[in-house]
Formats: C-alpha cells, structure tokens, sequence
C-alpha cells in the first residue's frame, strides 16, 4: 500500500480506491498552497503597519510601544517552507455538539484567510487538544484524525484514523514513527507534530501550577518544557508579556542547540540563559579548589549570609537632632529603638528596610514640624531632612548601606566577623576552607571577637578599611599570593578575584538585600545538576511565578548533584511541586538504552529504567588498537547514512580527535556552533548534556570515567546521546558495570 493510503487495520470495503487518495491528496497539498499564501499576506499586513506605525501612533511612547508589538508580530508571521505549516487534521462527527461536521487544520501557528476564516488552528488551540488527546476508546467528537506526511515542506502523504469506528494507529503510525526517526541535522526541532497524551497532559498544566519532569533519555523531556512555554504564552499572552518567560539550560551549548524551537513555534521574546549569566555581576576570574567550592554551593551558606547581613544592624545610641532654620527638632532614643526593631520584624530586604528607617524618621520629623508649624511641609523639605547629616548619620550607624560583593568580600576576608554568622553551621575546618587559613590553625569563634561583626563603621562596605586588622591593612590582603587557587582578596571587592561560586554567593547577598525581579514562568532544563545555592538563584527569579523542572537524577554529574528531587523542590521554593515520571523513550533506540542502562545499578539513584519504543538504530562496540585512526574511520562510515555525527571524549583527548580528522580531510565543529554548516561535531563529554546526535561515536569510555568523581554519571549521558547508532571505541577494558 502506498504510503498515503490510510494504513490502518480495518476491512476492505473501507478502504478509498488509489484515484481518490490521488484526488484527497491534492486536495490536501492545495490547502497547504493557499494557507501558505495566507500567511504571507499576513505578513505583508504586518510589515506595512510596522512601517507606518509611527505615523499613527500619538506620542513617542506610543509609537515605541506599538513599533516592539508589530516588529514582534511581523517575527512570529515568518514561514520557513522547509517546514510543514500544518502536520494533522480533525474531522468532527454528529457526536460533538459545538463542532459537529466541521474539518480543522491544525499546525505550528494560526492562519487566516482574508475573511478572517481559518485556514489553519493553532495547535494551542483549544479544539486541537483533541489531536493529541482523542483515542479509539474516547473520541472525544472526532470522526477522523488525519497525520500528514512531509519532505522538505512537501506534503507527501497521509494517514487516516477512523476513531468513530475504532481505528487507532498509536505508535504504530509509520508517519509518526518517520517524524520521530526523521535524522536531525544542526539545533533542535519542535515536536509538535508527535506530542504523545502522556507530554500534552504536561504541556497544557495550568500556569499556576508547578512540576518537575523527571525524564529518561529520549523521553522528550526537553521538548515538554519549551511547548510548555509556547502553550502558556498563548494562554497568557499579556500577562508573560509582561512578567516574562526563562530558559535556564546547564551550558551556552545547549541553549544554542534549542534556541530555534520556540521562535518556530511563533514565541521570540523569550529569554533563555545559563545560571552563570544569571549571576553575572562580577569578572570571574579564579576557580575554588573542588571542596570549597562544593562547601560554597551548600544550602547552609544562605543562613550564613542572612545572619552577616543582620549582624550589620545596629541599635541606636543616642538621640536624633536636626537644626531647621530657627527650630531644633529632636527624636529621642525610645522611638527609635522601637522605629528599628519594628523595621527588622518586617522581614524586608536590607535595602528596603534602609529606605524604610530613613522614611520613618523624617515622618517622626515631619510630625513634629507640623504640630508647631500647624501646617505640613513640602517635597523639598521632607528631601532634605532625609538628606541631613544628623538623619544619614544615625542611618550609617544602625543600618548601614551593603553591597552584595562588600558584604562578601569582607565575610571571606575577616575569619571572626565569619565566625559570628557561622557560628553552629560551619565547622572550624570549613570557615578555614572559606577563609584562606591554613585548616587547623587556630580559628576565632563568634566570643573571640567580643563584639557583633560589624558594629563598627570600619566594616562599611566598599570603604578601604574593610576588616582593618593592627596593622592597618585589610584581613586577607597580602594573603593571596600564598593561597591555594581560589577566592583572590584584595583590598576592595573590585580588585578581588572572584571564582564562579562565589558569584552565587553574591547573588544571595543581593536577595537578601535587595528585592530581585522575577519572571512569570521558569523553564529549567538539566536541573539534576543544581546546586541548592543554584537552586536558590532560580528561586528568587520565579517566587511570584511558576516553574517547570525537567532532568534525570541518573545523569547527575556535578559535586553537589541532586539525588532527591524533593530537596531540589524545596530549595526551588517550590516543594508541593508534582513530580512526575517519564520513561517511554522515542529518541533514543532499545538496543542503546539496554546498554546505558547496565550503569544504573552503579549510580546509586532511584529511578526507573527508561523504555524505548524504537527497535531500529545499531550498537557496535569495538577494541580498537589506535583511538584515532579509528575514529577516522567509523566517522567516514557513518557520513553514508543521513544526520548528524557527534564524536565524544574526554576533554583532553577532543584536540587530538579534531587534529586526526582534519588531516583526514573531514571538517568537524566544536559544540559552540549547533548551526555549523559540517556534519560533525568533535565535542567533550563535560559539554555533551542535552544534545543528540543520529550517531554517537564515543571513544574511550574508560578515559570519561575517569576524568571526574561522577565519571560513571557522565558515560551514562554520553551513551545516551545518540538517536539511530552507537559506536563505542575503546583501547582501556570497558568500565566493570558494562562488562
């Protein structure tokens, strides 16, 4: 049967004759011509009304307002031809009342004809739920559902369900099976066409709602989280406007790979970074030893900082007196104490409370001046009451202003002020880590320094006299030239250099200090590898929003890795979040997952062993006696299938495999450029996370292992990474678990 005719098992006599599959056809593919058409003349509305914009709009905020909206609307017309606009069809039956004999469309965006009919629904949409939803045993309305069939933007066939009639093809849909297998060359590509119910139930969750996915390889995990954001921004399109979307990925590598899904999907205006971009308010420019960084990334050094923070406050020693012209006025100490304590009982970030305080004592001002003025002041003068000596003193003495790298440069560089914020969460041996000293010499604790870190004006943040120690210079300056790698002090924090977990530290101080912005939705892909510091990071940006956490604790690699994803949820600020699994593999074939998965028992993780669906795809594992020639060789192989080709190392055996290639005559990519024009990409294991390739050729397993305490996690996500084949090349005996 050709593969238009509708292949699904029913008897004969329902079967359409080959004319009329040719008639439906092109039927169809005239459809595809005039929504097509369509859609550029919405474009060409759009392009025509963003050049006259400015013409019509009132003012300039205006104009710059409605100049973003149309350039915006113009970006989500944009037709790409290579890909289908519409990949299935909904025929509704007697059965379903509101749509009872209409035929829909459904593709990536929604298309309109000229009387504003549609051509083709957006898959958002709500009737489109039943695309994905609608089975042989519960219709939902739908007499038939119809999959296309595509080459190059070409409808090449289709395939029809009768559902009406109990005809349900599942996975066993050749098209749907092609789309999944389709090779993939360059980013990642959208799956909206292949949406199984058990991901739309996960795609279509409410926004206020919370979840982390917890996904084997080649479950789409990836894939859920992104069509989430396209399906809430369609939903909630004003309001993520203006609160906003992010995609947080673990690297620039990954979120090059999925940069193109959402602006095919017709979403461009969301932001995607890495947690280091995140926290990117210092040059980092040193790196921590293994355990002071791991001890930075722990959960108990939010508590640290909360309580250095709070140290800074101080209690009022003495009267407020401000001179006004011919009056005096004075605010004595019982109201201030008690303007103090009630700021700090509010719980506001450090910032806020200044601000707080300072407004607070002007109004004690203000009272005063209008109970003998009988009349109130002005703006200017409440300004320059806030702005007295008298006023700015008392503040720089019970509240003083902090910044987020002052207050860290003067913890990690004063062992008693640490001492105090540490004092019953940090061992003696762990403030030395932080510190720089020695482990084992003799550490201040929060009594030796006989009186609260910070209640002198020597610890201003920022000032030159941060931590004065007897000989007039700052603690910890001097000392880096003598120190393990690591935090570099100098005498102020701009002269400091900082490492890449001290910039999570700085985000902290900067939580606890000032009031962060925050984003509507949060994606978060990878998240097994957050630290509860990193999780922290993300909390602060989605507190009034919800979140989406996708990943597999099975390919944790970092120190700090996840092995619970409660944990990870509570730290999120997010721990009534529904964790839900996914293990049905589409990408990923079962001959390859059989063997990854020989490493679960080693990993020491409990999650369920992940299924494929895919009994297609190859697995070669080889002794080999030259690493290199022989990925010369199994890469020349594999360039006569069609895809990509990701060859896998240990990091520093990725040079010379690109040297060897080179000179073989093969152009290969590095994981920097997931739009190069090659199809080979010469990639590190440590970068790998996230991507796929149609075939793997991992060269020496053994060397990956041991690159890293976690090495085994991180075979696991190597020999995960392909989609059709997998070579294993190997000089070293394969690690013990896949003997």
């Amino acid at each position: 049967m050709s593969l238009h005719a509708r292949q699904v098992p029913h008897p004969p006599q329902h079967r359409q004759s080959e004319p009329d599959l040719d008639d439906e056809l092109a039927a169809e593919r005239a459809h595809l011509s005039m929504s097509r058409e369509a859609l550029h003349r919405m474009r060409e509305r759009a392009e025509a009304l963003f050049a006259t914009g400015d013409k019509v709009a009132g003012d300039a905020y205006t104009a710059e307002q409605l100049g973003r909206h149309l350039a915006r609307r113009v970006a989500e017309l944009a037709d790409d031809p290579r890909t289908p606009l519409f990949f299935g069809r909904l025929d509704f039956g007697d059965a379903d009342a509101e749509h009872a004999g209409h035929r829909y469309h459904v593709g990536r965006r929604h298309v309109t004809d000229e009387q504003g009919e549609p051509l083709v629904l957006d898959w958002r949409a709500p009737v489109s739920r039943s695309f994905y939803r609608a089975s042989a045993r519960d219709p939902q309305g739908l007499a038939v559902r119809r999959r296309f069939g595509f080459g190059n933007g070409v409808l090449t066939s289709f395939e029809d369900e009768h559902l009406d009639r109990g005809e349900e093809l599942g996975t066993a849909s050749r098209i749907l099976t092609a789309e999944i297998e389709r090779p993939r060359v360059g980013p990642m590509r959208d799956i909206v066409a292949t949406i199984q119910p058990e991901q739309d139930e996960l795609v279509r969750a409410d926004l206020a709602d919370s979840i982390c996915v917890q996904g084997a390889p080649g479950t789409g995990k990836t894939a859920v989280g992104l069509h989430r954001a396209a399906y809430l921004l369609y939903l909630h399109r004003e309001r993520l406007r203006r609160s906003k979307v992010l995609v947080v990925g673990p690297n620039r590598a990954f979120l090059g790979y999925i940069a193109a899904v959402l602006p095919a999907l017709g979403e461009v205006e969301v932001e995607q970074a890495t947690v280091e971009d995140l926290v990117d308010r210092v040059s980092v420019r040193s790196v921590d030893p293994p355990a002071v960084a791991t001890l930075k990334h722990d959960a108990r050094m939010a508590e640290v900082l909360r309580r250095a923070v709070d140290a800074y406050v101080g209690e009022p020693t003495e009267p407020i007196v401000v001179s006004d012209g011919s009056f005096r006025w004075r605010i004595g100490l019982e109201p201030l104490h008690r303007l103090v304590r009630e700021t700090r009982e509010e719980g506001l970030p450090y910032a806020v409370g200044r601000d707080r305080v300072r407004a607070r004592v002007v109004g004690l001002l203000q009272r005063q001046a209008e109970a003998r003025r009988a009349e109130s002041p002005g703006d200017a003068w409440l300004r320059r009451m806030g702005r007295s000596k008298p006023v700015t003193a008392f503040l720089d003495a019970v509240w003083p202003a902090l910044t987020p790298d002052g207050l860290v440069h003067a913890l990690l560089g004063d062992p008693a002020r640490l001492a105090v914020a540490a004092d019953g969460l940090l061992s003696p041996q762990e403030q030395a880590l932080l510190t720089g000293q020695p482990v084992g010499s003799d550490q201040p604790t929060a009594s030796d320094s006989g009186q609260p870190a910070g209640s002198d004006s020597g610890h201003l943040v920022g000032s030159h006299s941060e931590s004065a120690t007897a000989s007039g210079r700052p603690a910890g300056a001097g000392r880096s030239a003598g120190r393990a790698p690591g935090t570099r002090l100098g005498r102020t924090p701009k002269a400091t250099r900082w490492t890449a977990a001290d910039a999570v530290l700085l985000d902290e101080a900067a939580g606890l200090i000032e009031r962060p912005a925050g984003y509507g939705h949060v994606v978060v892909d990878e998240a097994q590898d957050l630290s509860p510091m990193q999780c922290r990071v993300i909390a602060r940006r989605s507190e009034h929003g919800s979140l989406t956490l996708l990943g597999d604790l099975a390919q944790a690699t970092a120190p700090w890795a996840a092995t619970d994803w409660r944990e990870s949820l509570r730290h999120l600020g997010k721990p009534d979040a529904a964790v839900v699994p996914l293990t049905v593999g589409f990408r990923v074939p079962a001959a390859v997952l059989a063997f990854a998965n020989r490493l679960l028992p080693a990993l020491a993780v409990d999650v369920p062993p992940a299924e494929s669906l895919r009994r297609d795809g190859g697995l070669e594992v080889r002794t080999v006696t030259d690493l290199a020639a022989a990925t010369v060789v199994e890469v020349r192989a594999a360039l006569a299938y069609e895809g990509s080709i990701g060859v896998i190392a240990a990091d520093d055996a990725v040079h010379g495999l690109r040297t060897a290639l080179a000179a073989a005559g093969v152009e290969t990519a590095t994981g920097d450029d997931p739009e190069a024009a090659t199809r080979v990409t010469v990639i590190p294991a440590t970068l790998v996370k996230g991507l796929e390739y149609d075939h793997v050729v991992v060269v020496e397993p053994a060397a990956i292992v041991a690159a890293e305490p976690r090495g085994l996690h991180r075979l696991y996500v190597v020999l995960t990474r392909a989609v059709s084949r997998l070579s294993v090349l190997h000089t070293a005996p394969l690690p013990a678990p896949l003997g």
